[in-house]
């Protein structure tokens, strides 16, 4: 015996809370289910703890630099601050429960919906098993997320490890953090973790740093984190592990330095994989790709009819923007009468080292591939940071800015501000290409002194193909 609901929510990520609200309220009986905790990685192991980590090592930061602004801390120097992780933890910690907690109180107050915390699988195109019993429904809206890639490296199974959830559980600074991956979780550890204390190595396998950023990205952010005593180690080819006494061995086969690190605590931040393995989707038809990603079309419908993905699981996003966006998609079309589209939605994203990197559209090395695929020509401009009197006001004047033009219809196809509050100047940029504008239309607008977005339209003004 099986129990009907008008849809089925599998995964409680940063889309399917909201569509099951906007469900129930149109009048549906939702089912919603979720395994383990309300808020996906958004709020229990991703942006708001991990951001809010990062505001500690900024504090921190800061607080050595004191005397460079005239400000005397008590006992002397600011190099002698330290940090006490139990209550940086604390505030991590308190801050997730009263996210997961708002959000598990506004659920609960939802009138046409059953919670179910247990695990779903499929049993057939249109039913599901949780905890026992079969549910079914015409209209199913998966949501389930993804985890931290554990890779298959030589003796990596021999030796502790942390993923990006294991060190938000850290109360205590590690003497010799070595992290596996030069991307963005990656590098966002790093930072932060030696601005609470901890010597810090970087290990890439590819040559430079954040590989899907332009070449001159990857350097300048390479530069201010060495200048911050942070060992980058690229081209580690042979990245393996083993134990001696209570370190951890990490082999490292690159053309410069030591050919081993030795390890207190080992961070994988190598990539994420979906959480697609284990829900049946087999029984139901619904394809993945070879990555185990859940295909879908431009309006978040799987191959299997009445079926859709959201959120990390569909492979065409993975941040909490994008999920909640998609959110937005389905609602629009399946509520509004309405029609959008994934196809619709600008590339954008922010890397939150300090400075951090606002991005947007393409980049400059992909605008030139695609402007010799078409023929089509581009221009670009550049201001360094240490033009922007915001940057200088602050002391923070590492980075630059750069946007990419089309040479004939003056359309904005990318940008990239590595600085101080890029991620949020990047806003101006990203609006207007949203808006259908032009770098003219961006070129006159008269921005509010001093900011780090009134540099945009003077960065304009300098456009060369």
């Amino acid at each position: 015996m099986s129990r009907a609901f008008d849809a089925i929510c599998i995964g409680a990520g940063q889309a399917n809370p909201f569509l099951t609200d906007r469900l129930q309220a149109s009048g549906m009986k939702v089912a919603f289910i979720e395994r383990n905790l309300l808020g996906g990685t958004c709020v229990n192991t991703g942006c708001k703890p991990t951001k809010t980590m990062i505001a500690s090592a900024y504090a921190a930061h800061l607080a050595r630099r004191a005397a460079d602004f005239g400000v005397v801390l008590p006992g002397g120097s600011g190099a002698e601050v330290t940090v006490d992780m139990k209550v940086v933890k604390g505030r991590i910690d308190a801050i997730i429960h009263d996210s997961r907690s708002g959000l598990e109180s506004w659920m609960a107050g939802m009138k046409n919906v059953t919670m179910f915390h247990d695990h779903a699988r499929f049993v057939g195109p249109h039913e599901v098993e949780v905890g026992g019993e079969r549910l079914t429904s015409e209209r199913i809206f998966l949501d389930v997320g993804g985890r931290a890639l554990v890779p298959e490296l030589p003796g990596v199974h021999d030796v502790p490890f942390l993923t990006n959830a294991g060190m938000l559980a850290l109360d205590a600074v590690p003497e010799h953090l070595v992290v596996i991956g030069g991307s963005y979780i990656g590098l966002e550890f790093a930072q932060a973790y030696r601005r609470f204390g901890s010597k810090v190595t970087v290990v890439e396998k590819g040559s430079r740093l954040v590989a899907r950023e332009d070449e001159d990205v990857s350097v300048a952010i390479r530069g201010f984190l060495e200048a911050e005593g942070i060992t980058v180690r690229t081209g580690a080819e042979c990245i393996r592990f083993a134990r001696r006494g209570d370190r951890t061995e990490v082999g490292v086969d690159c053309r410069d330095g030591a050919p081993i690190e030795l390890a207190s605590h080992v961070l994988l931040a190598v990539g994420r994989i979906p959480n697609t393995d284990d829900l049946g989707l087999d029984r139901a038809g619904i394809a993945k790709d070879a990555r185990g990603y859940i295909t879908v079309d431009d309006e978040l419908r799987t191959n299997a009819a009445g079926i859709w993905a959201l959120g990390d699981c569909n492979g065409r996003g993975a941040f909490t923007h994008t999920a909640y966006n998609d959110f937005e998609i389905v609602a629009a079309n399946l509520l509004d009468g309405d029609h959008r589209r994934l196809s619709d939605r600008i590339e954008a994203y922010a890397l939150y080292t300090d400075p951090p990197l606002g991005r947007c559209g393409l980049t400059e090395t992909r605008a030139r591939e695609h402007a010799k695929e078409t023929g089509k020509a581009i221009k670009i401009a550049t201001r360094p940071m240490t033009r922007v009197g915001r940057a200088v006001e602050k002391a923070e004047t590492a980075g630059f800015m750069k946007i990419i033009v089309d040479a004939a219809t003056d359309a904005i196809l990318g940008a990239s501000i590595l600085g101080t509050g890029g991620d949020e100047a990047i806003h101006g940029i990203l609006d207007t290409m949203y808006a259908g504008g032009t770098s003219t239309s961006l070129k006159r607008t008269v921005a509010i002194h001093p900011t780090v977005s009134e540099l945009i339209p003077t960065m304009i003004a300098d456009l060369k193909s």
